[in-house]
């Protein structure tokens, strides 16, 4: 990387850090530091949400996911909307209505202590683990790109979030995040841009997603009923569904973000703000993914994009069969460059049968590109059992380091980190606030004034700095880092949504009944998972509908007096 990109990435961070700190100055109590004071606009907390989930994964799994599958996994998001509609009739305003800071105070109200403490342990778990992958996914992959010790990335993405985190809390990730999403849209608009540009001069936009569609990377819709397939219209709209609702509903980290709002319509709007723009913004990251693709059918791609692996397998005693694959590589890419210009030519003329030709030719050309890659990961396995052999999160960033022009390869890298400080802030910050308002305030320090909690407030935000840190800096092997973050979310947040739908909804069913049927439902989903029996969002229904189900046998049939015990 350039000088004038690390002055264009060291500013831009600073200038991010900077603002949030300057921006939440006046914080002087405990309302201010967990929820804003409660009085900001619908369009900050639109985009606070959307930052919130939109982590640095999102920026660089998505187009390497496209890269390799396709646009599939955009059905992820297709419940989202209902999602946001359900939220706003029902959760937004009783939450305003009873003024909690956290989601789970109103369990206790409802329900029990217990419960509140089951759930909000359970939010605990899985969000500290899950913040810790959030930081460790762009650390990796910086420091593998550009040769940096891990150990430093992670610190250094880390240090900058609790830094402005820990001094002005949610207002200062409040604004940080309206800025930072604002750069990153323009961020990924130039992207989407220089990738077209950087395709041959009678390429454009739409020969390019001919050239990927002929290939198979433009099945952003999937009609198929099949429980074993991740990505579907299903899925999406039915587990996706239960997942989002879940996650925006009873998730501190999204609770804390649109509780910040001024009033039931500003947190209502904000959250419909995210429904009708979360969809187009993964689609638009997924053609980046796409055009990625396009763009290397005629030029020639790595056979393996984490050269980190690669150095290894180079000064390996498989050097001379890696070299070999090399070799097939490039003869292919000459055959391949000849296909998609006879295809592109057939397309634009009209000739549909010499079009059907060139896309298999194509097809067949991309197999085999495919078989070359498969043979270099089982040397890579043969040199090394424990090799990290999934390389899609290095697919964006990989292109954007030897394509991109000075300057604007600093932007981008600069996008990772605020996606990742936008998210881990505002997780941090979820972390705090359950710790001291559900567990501290609830059993250890019943009483106390606002200065007092304030302290406390930002000791905790510290202690889970550094304990997601730590996290990062063991986070490894996992796969496609956005998949891993949504399975780990998908283990709890069902069971979890169970607990609030009763809640809401089950007048019927009582604290013990509840509690009872989570830790059952939590135990099964956990154990359905393990024999790897269904594509994993159905286990936010799973889970969802095990609480509800258990819950009402449970206060149906057990004694009554037994629950009440």
């Amino acid at each position: 990387m350039s000088t004038f990109d690390w002055i264009v990435l060291i500013l831009t961070l600073l200038g991010i850090v900077s603002y949030g700190i300057y921006k939440s100055r006046h914080v002087q109590n405990i309302d201010g530091y967990m929820l804003g004071d409660r009085e900001l606009p619908w369009y900050n907390v639109g985009f606070s949400v959307m930052a919130t989930q939109a982590s640095a994964i999102t920026f660089l799994s998505a187009p390497g996911l496209a890269y390799s599958s396709g646009m599939s996994f955009v059905q992820f998001y297709f419940g989202l909307p209902l999602a946001m509609i359900v939220l706003c009739i029902t959760f937004v305003p009783i939450f305003h209505k009873l003024k909690v800071y956290t989601a789970y105070e109103f369990l206790e109200k409802r329900f029990d202590v217990n419960t509140r403490v089951l759930t909000a342990i359970l939010f605990l778990i899985q969000r500290g683990i899950s913040t810790g992958i959030t930081i460790f996914a762009p650390a990796v992959i910086l420091s593998t790109i550009f040769e940096i010790d891990l150990t430093l990335t992670t610190l250094g993405i880390g240090s900058l979030v609790v830094t402005y985190t820990v001094y002005g809390g949610t207002k200062a990730v409040s604004y940080t995040q309206l800025l930072q999403m604002s750069i990153i849209f323009g961020g990924l608009l130039l992207a989407g841009v220089l990738v077209v540009h950087f395709l041959p001069e009678k390429i454009g936009f739409v020969e390019a997603l001919q050239i990927a569609g002929k290939s198979g990377k433009t099945n952003a819709i999937d009609f198929s009923f099949d429980l074993n397939n991740q990505y579907t219209v299903w899925t999406g709209l039915i587990g996706g569904f239960f997942l989002q609702l879940s996650y925006f509903g009873t998730d501190q980290s999204q609770v804390g973000r649109y509780l910040t709002g001024s009033s039931v319509r500003e947190s209502r709007m904000g959250l419909l703000m995210n429904g009708v723009l979360k969809i187009p913004m993964q689609f638009c990251i997924l053609l980046i993914g796409v055009l990625v693709f396009a763009y290397y059918q005629y030029n020639s791609p790595p056979l393996f994009f984490n050269q980190a692996e690669i150095k290894k397998l180079e000064s390996s005693s498989h050097a001379a069969s890696y070299q070999s694959l090399i070799a097939q590589h490039e003869t292919l890419k000459a055959e391949k460059a000849k296909d998609v210009e006879a295809l592109v030519t057939a397309m634009n003329s009209g000739d549909r049968q010499s079009e059907d030709k060139h896309a298999a030719s194509l097809k067949a050309h991309n197999e085999t590109a495919d078989a070359l890659r498969a043979k270099t990961i089982d040397l890579l396995q043969q040199n090394d059992p424990k090799a990290d052999t999934n390389d899609n999160n290095y697919v964006f960033l990989s292109f954007v380091k030897d394509v991109f022009p000075k300057g604007l390869v600093g932007l981008l890298i600069a996008i990772i980190f605020l996606a990742s400080m936008g998210a881990t802030a505002s997780a941090i910050n979820s972390l705090s606030s359950t710790t001291v308002i559900d567990i501290i305030k609830r059993f250890v320090r019943k009483s106390g004034n606002d200065k007092t909690y304030l302290s406390i407030s930002r000791f905790t935000t510290l202690f889970w700095g550094i304990f997601t840190v730590i996290i990062a800096l063991y986070a490894n092997r996992v796969g496609n880092l956005l998949e891993a973050v949504n399975i780990l979310g998908s283990l709890f947040y069902g069971t979890i949504l169970g607990i609030f739908l009763v809640a809401f909804y089950i007048k019927k069913i009582g604290g013990k009944a509840v509690f009872i049927a989570a830790l059952l439902t939590e135990v099964i989903v956990i154990y359905i998972w393990r024999l790897d029996a269904i594509a994993f969002l159905w286990l936010n229904l799973i889970g969802c509908a095990g609480v509800i189900i258990l819950g009402y046998i449970l206060q149906t049939f057990l004694p009554q007096r037994q629950l009440q015990d």
